[in-house]
């Protein structure tokens, strides 16, 4: 693929990229009713006070089954999670902590990747970005409206636990993506930025799965990532990489709570 600040090229055929398209909302729509039940019982879970690290073996196999798919994602340079997982300090006054602390940076990391897309779509719209093909920006469309659904459920959780929901983006590292965002000029510089949002949500869910002490909590996760991980490897196809799995896939992108805000 050729991308330069006048040209690009899309590295598979439309037609593919609206059957892999297809296929992450087959994915997704079979996600839906799991996703469902982990935020119900994670809801409960945190009413009764029945949220400890004792639960975490209940939940490996979920977290095995979230690395077999995710895998797809890839690895890179970016900023650690770090061991801290649930324990992580909560900003001065937050209402999140603990496990709720990793739902919350759940919730932006959605809101983050929703607020790209869109930005992307209404760049393309304006004539910034070029000539789009239709098949991504139909692309697009979905992805966003998938991590619109996660982050609803996922600030579903926090309301039911008697928290506020996480509203737009209170993550130290947006004004740097939105500036990323202004700059780019082709779709290949979108999808870049895109590929980079969508590593850290799969690599953070997959971390988050070995670290919160809810059963609930990494069942529920592990219905997410996989899809994460199908955006990510779509985007490798559409920068014209192929997305080739990782024996031991890395979690070195993953996000870590201190990017939070609030």
């Amino acid at each position: 693929m050729n991308v330069t600040e006048q040209s690009w090229e899309l590295g598979i055929s439309e037609e593919q990229l609206v059957r892999l398209t297809s296929e992450m909302e087959e994915a997704h729509q079979e996600s839906m009713p799991a996703m469902r039940a982990g935020v119900d019982e994670f809801t409960e879970e945190v009413r009764a006070g029945d949220v400890d690290r004792r639960r975490f073996l209940a939940g490996a196999g979920a977290a095995v089954a979230v690395a077999s798919v995710a895998v797809t994602a890839g690895a890179g340079a970016g900023p650690a999670f770090a061991a801290e997982g649930s324990s992580a300090k909560a900003a001065t006054g937050s209402p999140y902590t603990g496990d709720l602390r990793v739902v919350a940076l759940a919730v932006a990391l959605e809101h983050q990747a929703v607020g790209a897309y869109d930005s992307a779509l209404k760049a393309a719209r304006a004539g910034r970005l070029g000539a789009v093909p239709p098949a991504v920006g139909t692309f697009a469309t979905v992805a966003m409206k998938q991590h619109a659904a996660h982050a609803r459920a996922w600030n579903a959780a926090l309301t039911g636990a008697g928290r506020p929901e996480v509203q737009g983006v209170p993550l130290s590292n947006q004004p740097t993506t939105l500036k990323a965002l202004g700059r780019a000029r082709n779709v290949g510089e979108v999808a870049r930025l895109a590929l980079s949002l969508e590593e850290q949500a799969a690599q953070t869910y997959l971390f988050a799965s070995g670290h919160v002490s809810s059963h609930a909590g990494i069942t529920t996760a592990a219905s997410i990532a996989p899809v994460e991980a199908m955006h990510a490897a779509i985007l490798h196809f559409v920068l014209g990489q192929y997305p080739v799995p990782d024996a031991f896939l890395q979690t070195d992108r993953a996000a870590k709570p201190a990017l939070l805000t609030v």
